[in-house]
């Protein structure tokens, strides 16, 4: 585990290669086909060397919750497992480590036409209303929830008013957590601006390779600008720049400085999110600087293949 730009897909594939286990991706982003570059999703070379199981499974307009990744990830676990491999699971999206520690709450399907609905109040009125709309429906998920988290903003409020149910309420009937032990490792670094500064690279080259023309391409495709992928970090932001007059080139300069600004600062958001969540987990290992130095990589295996 661990924030956003710490080395996780590194770590996992370096472990793979000492002990008998295989990948599985807890990331919420990686499901999603052609949405590669601003997902930082690792190259066809690296996945087809190290196969990550739950990757590219959803074409971008389809919904994938935490529903379909506890079902899945559950059975793959228990398949892993009973071929006598270890379970190598990876990823940065936190509340899918805790459906399959804690149980997952049985919630109501995605309604594509409530959906349709909240979206197009938010347009209207946008997502800082909505979010106080949330607040009057459920407050402890409006106390939870970041008002610029357009994504779990949505989901709540579709929960709530489908079922008359806080998402809290939902929580306490939950489906059973997976038997297996867990060893929870975090990366982390001593230094924050160091994360910083990776988030930033991470953003520019994401901007170099073509995150414009992955977006204009998924728009072209019929990919709806409100599906819950394109909400996503770094697409959000370049529907936005997208949607400027980007024809005078004093317009599309400053859009473009906004555009880094805006999708650097919602990434370290998501990193300081991560971070808090983590920090209230228990019995988590902390490894601090991983990946700095070469040799890093071995007390880290040599650690987890004791455990195992």
């Amino acid at each position: 585990m661990g924030t956003t730009a710490t080395g996780k897909t590194d770590a996992a594939a370096y472990i793979s290669e000492h002990i008998d286990g295989e990948i599985i991706s807890v990331d919420s982003s990686l499901v999603y086909r052609g949405m590669d570059i601003g997902t930082a999703k690792p190259e066809p070379a690296f996945l087809a060397q190290y196969p990550h199981h739950l990757v590219d499974i959803r074409n971008p307009s389809d919904t994938y919750s935490v529903a379909n990744f506890y079902a899945q990830a559950s059975a793959l676990i228990d398949d892993i497992c009973a071929r006598g491999k270890v379970p190598i699971l990876v990823g940065g999206t936190h509340f899918y480590y805790s459906a399959l520690e804690k149980g997952l709450s049985d919630l109501p399907q995605a309604n594509a036409q409530l959906r349709a609905e909240i979206n197009a109040q938010a347009e209207q009125y946008g997502w800082q209303q909505m979010h106080q709309r949330l607040t009057q429906l459920d407050p402890q998920s409006g106390d939870r929830i970041a008002p610029m988290d357009t994504q779990r903003i949505q989901r709540a409020l579709e929960i709530v008013m489908l079922s008359g149910i806080t998402v809290a309420e939902h929580n306490r009937k939950r489906n059973p957590p997976i038997n297996n032990p867990m060893l929870k490792i975090a990366l982390t670094y001593s230094d924050r601006s160091f994360l910083h500064q990776r988030i930033e690279q991470r953003f520019d080259l994401m901007l170099e390779q073509g995150l414009q023309q992955e977006v204009e391409a998924l728009l072209e495709a019929g990919v709806d600008p409100q599906a819950p992928a394109m909400r996503m970090i770094g697409y959000r932001q370049m529907l936005e720049f997208l949607e400027c007059d980007l024809t005078s080139k004093s317009v599309r300069r400053k859009a473009e400085k906004e555009l880094r600004l805006k999708g650097v600062a919602a990434t370290r958001q998501l990193a300081k999110r991560q971070l808090t969540w983590l920090r209230n987990q228990s019995n988590v290992v902390w490894w601090v600087d991983f990946g700095l130095e070469q040799n890093d990589f071995e007390p880290l295996n040599a650690f987890i293949t004791h455990y195992v």
